[in-house]
């Protein structure tokens, strides 16, 4: 009689365990799909206007403008997979260029002619549209207590290689 009962209880009690499990199954997936309707709306409903399409500004010959002395000028570079040649005020500089990934990437002056030639620059694309690109760009090197100066600029593509 006894071996029944405990028999019965092992039963019920697996039966409950069954139905606490399924319940909890059934909550998680609930839980997950939400989760998943949630991310899959967030990512369909941005903007993709605003996709950067960092890769063909990678090389060319561009056009930017800069001011000195509240006098705007213009400069042209020239960009190469590995090199970057200024030309502003009459003056030819070169630099490296180190690309981190395609919307990011160092340049350091090949014959820094100062110590502050010598600091890395890194430059980051920001957004891009059909012929010119915003990015900003900073000391890559950290000097001590300093924060980083990020300045921004436009670059307009006037040539393809």
């Amino acid at each position: 009689l006894h071996q029944k009962i405990i028999k019965k209880l092992i039963e019920l009690l697996f039966s409950f365990l069954m139905g606490v499990l399924k319940i909890i199954f059934v909550t998680t997936m609930i839980r997950l799909l939400f989760s998943f309707t949630l991310i899959s709306l967030f990512f369909s409903c941005r903007d993709t206007s605003s996709v950067r399409d960092c890769q063909k500004f990678n090389t060319g010959t561009y056009e930017f403008t800069y001011q000195i002395n509240d006098i705007e000028k213009k400069g042209v570079f020239k960009r190469f997979k590995n090199l970057n040649i200024d030309y502003y005020d009459g003056i030819i500089d070169s630099s490296s260029v180190k690309w981190i990934n395609d919307c990011e990437f160092i340049l350091k002056k090949i014959n820094p002619k100062s110590i502050q030639e010598k600091d890395p620059i890194h430059i980051k694309i920001i957004e891009t549209n059909d012929t010119s690109y915003v990015f900003e760009f900073k000391l890559a090197i950290k000097k001590m207590n300093t924060s980083p100066l990020v300045m921004r600029g436009t670059a307009v593509k006037v040539q393809e290689f």
